[in-house]
């Protein structure tokens, strides 16, 4: 089979055998691999001297179950999520906490971008928000759009913002902004110049102003959740002034590099752990399934495997302006 890698920063297809089953895990044939270019260009970037797999949100079809899987069957499309399991491959054996099934609804493409679906669902319950609360989302990569919409959702107040116009008039009937003072203007307008309960910062650039900023737009005791690549350099005397939360929310939820959760496929209980990543993929395709979200517009460029490697090169180079690409395995 054929896996795309980084490798001494760049990327490459190289084969592989198709890994056999085993207990706990499903092996699917992938039809649509979704490229997060956040993620996935700084592992590029880092992969001087290494090499390995890239990639972590896809759907196919389940061609093998090993034993104690009962929720899905041979032949039943599946949503999955999580490297190592994970990465742009023709095959790939995941472990059954790291599955969904597709509901008949939901269209294979707009499944395979259920890892950033989990991501997005996760950063929502990290800010602890309650319905007619108001959020700030900071920055509109696909995460930050995703975030967005599933706020919207839940019936959350959402203010949006980004300094492309272009990713700004993606988000229909969002309040989203260009311009900082224009948004500033919205949250005072919808808090009583209270403040926002919460700001998600889901831009990447490591160092960036948006930490300072955002102590500036959070209410009296309000929160900041970091998604986005951003180092934490927050000024202490604005955090003092209003006891902030600064808080990280990490990857799709608990479950995230557990061993005993991902690779021994052992769920955790229910009643004691409602939401795990693998329960946060289903809740992402009842989203799509009920059209409480709608994501097609991130999934207009489609790519074959052999076209993929250049795909990333324009991705590094900025030469592209779509949030996300999907690599179509048909061909």
């Amino acid at each position: 089979m054929k896996s795309i890698v980084a490798s001494n920063t760049k990327v490459k297809i190289i084969e592989k055998e198709i890994p056999e089953i085993k207990p706990s895990y499903i092996l699917i044939k992938t039809l649509y691999s979704a490229i997060s270019p956040g993620t996935e260009i700084g592992m590029i970037e880092n992969s001087g001297g290494k090499e390995y797999a890239i990639g972590y949100s896809a759907v196919g079809t389940a061609i093998e179950c090993g034993d104690n899987v009962e929720e899905i069957q041979k032949g039943d499309i599946v949503a999955c999520y999580g490297a190592p399991y994970v990465h742009h491959s023709e095959y790939l054996l995941v472990p059954k906490t790291l599955c969904a099934k597709v509901p008949q609804k939901v269209t294979a493409e707009e499944a395979s971008l259920c890892g950033l679906g989990a991501i997005a669902i996760h950063a929502l319950r990290i800010a602890n928000l309650q319905f007619g609360e108001t959020v700030v989302v900071a920055g509109l990569g696909v995460l930050g759009q995703l975030i967005a919409k599933i706020a919207d959702a839940a019936a959350i107040n959402v203010l949006a913002y980004d300094i492309s116009e272009e990713r700004t008039n993606m988000l229909e009937n969002i309040k989203s902004f260009s311009k900082v003072d224009d948004m500033e203007l919205a949250i005072d307008q919808s808090t009583n110049n209270h403040g926002a309960d919460a700001v998600l910062l889901c831009a990447g650039g490591k160092r960036s102003i948006l930490t300072k900023q955002s102590l500036g737009w959070i209410r009296n005791k309000g929160k900041v959740v970091i998604v986005g690549d951003i180092e934490p350099d927050f000024p202490r005397a604005l955090m003092f002034g209003k006891e902030a939360q600064i808080l990280i929310s990490r990857a799709g939820g608990p479950g995230r590099y557990d061993k005993i959760y991902e690779q021994q496929a052992i769920d955790y209980p229910y009643g004691f752990i409602r939401w795990t990543e693998g329960r946060n993929i289903g809740e992402y395709l009842r989203l799509v399934d009920e059209k409480r979200i709608y994501v097609q517009p991130f999934i207009k460029e489609k790519v074959s495997l052999s076209d993929a490697p250049g795909v990333f090169v324009s991705l590094m180079n900025k030469k592209t302006t779509t949030l996300t690409k999907l690599i179509d395995y048909s061909n």
